[in-house]
């Protein structure tokens, strides 16, 4: 009998063991992914591929993602619009890649003609502590790093002097998602001479860490010439009720100060499983704001010519 009991111990010490060490790699090795990934286009022509630059404002090699437009190798001469893609807490520069599967929504929306060709930037937004799921990055300069310089400054001449891009603000565009979106915004709004064009999906917008990183309080501080370049798009889900507080009262401000933006509210939000819910819905909506930020590129283009 003691045998027996000891055999059942055993093994029920082997199936909290295994239920650990698998919930352990679930979380802190693969990031939790989604546990029924987006169903996309495999085949899209396009490629990611991750870089790497000597960081002067981190101290140290950082990585970015990049997705050329399809047609990059053929036209010389051509100049591209950027997008910068702000991955959320505990993501990376391969988030939007491995994740969101932003290579199909690309195909899918040149293919439809919603969207001019970009050159696709996925940068690595994690701060000097590294990717956990215990923290969101600090999207600005602070303590933990200047990822704020990193990304608002410094990736921007990086990509300008490696890449063929268009150099107009009006051209270039961040967003994210849920702190991605919140780090679009309070990077991007401090460098309208390097970015016009915004976009969040489920994101905040007043920080813990205070007013100074709280876009909504300090876009109120940015002058009317300036607010009038501006254009943002933001969506929230229906079940992510804090994101989506934070999201309508960052849209009714925006139109008070006469900012053109666009906000939805769709069902779903953050999770692991669902049609509607994390990456699934991440996927689904992002063709839904890159195809403003396409809008914004065409306008842009016309008023150019």
């Amino acid at each position: 009998m003691k045998l027996q009991w000891s055999n059942v111990l055993l093994a029920g010490i082997a199936i909290v063991a295994t239920l650990l060490a698998t919930g352990y790699w679930y979380v802190f090795i693969a990031g939790v992914p989604q546990l029924d990934p987006p169903q996309v286009e495999k085949n899209t022509g396009l490629s990611f591929e991750l870089k790497t630059f000597n960081s002067k404002a981190m101290g140290e090699v950082r990585q970015y993602g990049l997705i050329l437009p399809p047609d990059y190798a053929k036209n010389p001469n051509k100049r591209y619009p950027v997008i910068f893609l702000l991955h959320g807490g505990h993501g990376d520069a391969r988030a939007y890649q491995d994740k969101a599967a932003v290579t199909s929504v690309l195909h899918d929306l040149y293919k439809s003609d919603k969207l001019p060709y970009s050159i696709v930037i996925t940068p690595d937004g994690n701060d000097k502590r590294g990717t956990s799921p215990f923290w969101d990055s600090d999207y600005y300069d602070g303590l933990n790093g200047k990822v704020g310089t990193l990304i608002g400054s410094e990736l921007v001449k990086i990509v300008k002097s490696r890449y063929r891009t268009l150099n107009q603000p009006q051209f270039w565009a961040m967003g994210g998602q849920s702190s991605g979106g919140w780090g679009a915004f309070n990077i991007g709004l401090r460098h309208l001479n390097n970015f016009n064009v915004f976009f969040s999906s489920s994101g905040y917008f007043t920080d813990s860490s205070g007013t100074a990183n709280s876009p909504q309080d300090f876009i109120e501080k940015i002058p009317v010439a300036e607010r009038e370049r501006i254009r943002a798009y933001l969506d929230a889900g229906e079940q992510d009720k804090e994101f989506l507080t934070s999201t309508q009262q960052l849209h009714q401000t925006l139109d008070k100060l006469g900012i053109a933006n666009e906000f939805h509210a769709f069902p779903g939000g953050h999770g692991i499983v669902g049609a509607d819910v994390g990456w699934n819905y991440w996927h689904k909506h992002l063709a839904d704001q890159l195809t403003y930020v396409g809008k914004q590129f065409k306008q842009a283009s016309a008023q150019k010519n």
